[in-house]
């Protein structure tokens, strides 16, 4: 998918620019490095090593032993413990081999459809915290009839992945915000079991990115059928 890419385009919206961000850590990022993840140069080099030494042997996942930068994006989630990394990238790419109808061919130009309904949204600019944002808009903008959940899902995907390029978004991490205003019961009825699983499944145990919030915000209250289907398998 994104996971090898030296530059990531730029997109002009409105006044605002958003690039992604692909340069070292900024001072501030290596401050809350090394204050939340344990991040020195030291433990980084150790850490990798170790991490990369867990990988001999094991013939079922092959992943780029020689690529440094690839082993941090596990390794800062986990705040530089290496079985902790370990286990995440297998359960990482244990969750794609399950779901794999959602990730074959998965890109941004054969996702198209769900970036020109205009209801998922990253901001340009980070938070007071350094944190990227992405808005959904699964209310009275989203078209249940044109973008299916399943598309939407793909489109968090992609930007999940491409922010985990980033080694400001490695360090500071993410907020969701879901925009349920004017939800009705049909776009109601589009949320699944299966769905809901999946997405807390996947958003709890095999997202290799520091999620540090997720809000629901003008939720009627019809959302509370959909919320039902999410409570009982939250942690």
């Amino acid at each position: 998918m994104l996971s090898e890419v030296d530059e990531l385009p730029s997109i002009q919206l409105g006044d605002y620019l958003l690039r992604f961000e692909l340069e070292d850590l900024t001072p501030f990022g290596k401050e809350v490095a090394l204050n939340e993840l344990r991040e020195t140069p030291e433990i980084k080099e150790q850490a990798v090593a170790e991490l990369k030494a867990m990988f001999e042997g094991v013939e079922d996942l092959v992943v780029p032993l020689d690529n440094d930068d690839w082993m941090v994006r596990f390794l800062r989630p986990c705040k530089f413990y290496p079985k902790s990394a370990f286990e995440l990238i297998q359960r990482y790419y244990q969750f794609k081999v399950k779901h794999a109808d959602m990730y074959l061919d998965l890109s941004p130009s054969r996702e198209a459809n769900i970036f020109k309904q205009n209801i998922l949204a990253v901001f340009p600019n980070r938070d007071q915290l350094g944190r990227r944002i992405l808005l959904l808009e699964l209310g009275k903008h989203w078209r249940h009839k044109e973008v299916s959940l399943d598309e939407v899902y793909k489109g968090c995907v992609l930007f999940l992945e491409a922010a985990m390029l980033e080694p400001e978004t490695q360090v500071h991490g993410a907020v969701v915000i879901f925009d349920m205003d004017g939800l009705t019961m049909q776009q109601a009825w589009q949320f699944t079991p299966p769905f809901a699983k999946r997405i807390v499944d996947w958003l709890q145990d095999a997202v290799p990115l520091r999620i540090k919030g997720i809000h629901i915000i003008n939720q009627p209250k019809i959302f509370n059928i959909v919320f039902a289907l999410f409570k009982p398998i939250l942690r």
